[in-house]
């Protein structure tokens, strides 16, 4: 991505290197870009469906004696995936100033679009403010985050969270390297905030409360993949700029299908549950973000009356 020339956005606070410690009882963020925690232990309890009461309570064993780290993601050989220890720390050091700009100028990106598309809306433009911590992290609206459960975006402090070592992860532990993969994943929590400005989030609040557990993973899902929509909106307004390099856009496509809900569970468990997904398919992610290209507006964003093709 071409994103040197562009506009560092103001609206970045800096908290790395400040340590939080998460106090028994108080939750997460609410959006997370990936899963975790609570909601990664109901998957696998999903999974265990049918297994040998045996069975489950080893893995549960397993759980409790381990600390519970495997429930983050699948397990692989540090060797084989990531970096040497020396060379991960080399990298943070180094790579930490360059990624903090980065994003800055993402962010500042997709403030320029979306107060253009929501002006034509007649919609009040107030932009998501980007945090960047280290570990753990206080929000104002939604309690404690983990940056464990991935990037996530808090509708109560209207903010979005990122830990920056997620840039890694997204290279060596999903399999979906480049800048533009990353972009996307800004972009996806910044759709959280256009959700929250346009009253989305509001009423997909109202309706969960209201539904039963299966329905309100159906409702995560659609408000999931209408973020994905916003990000390839916003990926079409960047490509009209000029700040598109070649293989930007598979870069983002990847990065779609690595955290898929499937993705993810058959990579971790070695099977896939439907009925457990929050985030939506590889498919339908990548589906989404297709339509946001295409459109790159908001009346062709209506994820929760609207089935495409490519999701069945």
């Amino acid at each position: 991505m071409k994103w040197d020339n562009l506009r560092r956005s103001d609206n970045v606070e800096d908290r790395r290197g400040q340590r939080n410690r998460i106090p028994t009882g108080r939750g997460y963020g609410r959006r997370g870009y990936g899963g975790g925690g609570l909601g990664s232990l109901l998957n696998l309890l999903l999974l265990t469906r049918g297994l040998p009461k045996w069975v489950v309570l080893l893995i549960l064993a397993f759980l409790f004696f381990s600390g519970g780290n495997f429930l983050m993601g699948p397990t692989s050989n540090p060797s084989n995936s990531y970096p040497p220890a020396s060379q991960q720390i080399n990298q943070s050091k180094e790579a930490s100033s360059e990624e903090k700009e980065f994003l800055a100028a993402v962010l500042g990106s997709t403030e320029d679009f979306w107060q253009e598309e929501l002006q034509k809306a007649g919609i009040d433009y107030r932009p998501a403010k980007l945090v960047l911590y280290t570990d753990t992290v206080q929000t104002s609206g939604c309690g404690f985050g983990s940056a464990q459960a991935g990037p996530f975006y808090c509708s109560g402090d209207r903010s979005v969270y990122i830990d920056l070592s997620f840039y890694r992860d997204l290279q060596y532990k999903y399999k979906a390297p480049g800048d533009f993969a990353m972009a996307y994943v800004l972009a996806h929590e910044v759709g959280h905030h256009i959700q929250t400005l346009v009253g989305t989030m509001d009423q997909y609040q109202a309706a969960a409360r209201r539904a039963s557990s299966s329905q309100q993973k159906a409702l995560s899902v659609r408000l999931e993949l209408q973020a994905d929509y916003y990000a390839g909106a916003w990926a079409r307004y960047a490509e009209e700029q000029g700040l598109l390099d070649a293989g930007d856009l598979e870069e983002a496509m990847g990065a779609a299908e690595a955290v898929g809900d499937d993705t993810l569970q058959k990579e971790t468990y070695g099977r896939v549950v439907p009925d457990s997904f929050t985030h939506g398919s590889a498919k339908q992610r990548q589906a989404w973000f297709k339509r946001g290209y295409q459109y790159a507006d908001l009346q062709h964003g209506d994820t929760f009356n609207t089935i495409l093709p490519e999701e069945k």
